[in-house]
């Protein structure tokens, strides 16, 4: 179901923190480019080193669960928009820590099976990340 509001607008600023720009690229690769994308493979490679194929595998199993649930269009920009649609803000908030209303709100109340807790797992991959590079003192 497609809302009024709904639009690819990019309406957001991007994350600013860099582990959370970087989780919304891998989402995007995956979601535009399927979940076997070379390029979020070589992302992850290249930002998680050795532990990339965890991360990987969080992002992907959040994306097809989202997929699978969502009881609409969850509307992305391609992968490397200079901002976010409202869509990936909630979703990027829901990475970083957020509850059921932002599982709601994005999937139009779908009943929330893996999603939610996926996407913690996928924020607490992209934090190990983050103090792996030094990107956060």
């Amino acid at each position: 179901m497609d809302h009024s509001d709904d639009s690819t607008t990019l309406d957001l600023p991007l994350p600013a923190r860099r582990e959370r720009t970087l989780g919304l690229v891998l989402i995007r690769r995956m979601a535009g480019h399927g979940l076997q994308d070379s390029r979020a493979a070589m992302l992850a490679m290249d930002a998680a080193g050795p532990g990339f194929p965890k991360l990987l595998v969080v992002a992907r199993a959040l994306v097809l669960e989202l997929a699978r649930t969502s009881r609409r269009r969850i509307l992305l920009a391609p992968c490397c928009a200079a901002g976010m649609t409202r869509d990936e803000g909630l979703l990027v908030d829901m990475i970083a820590g957020g509850g059921l209303e932002l599982h709601a709100a994005l999937t139009d109340d779908a009943p929330c099976t893996t999603a939610l807790s996926t996407a913690r797992a996928l924020g607490r991959e992209l934090e190990r990340v983050a103090l792996r590079n030094g990107w956060r003192r």
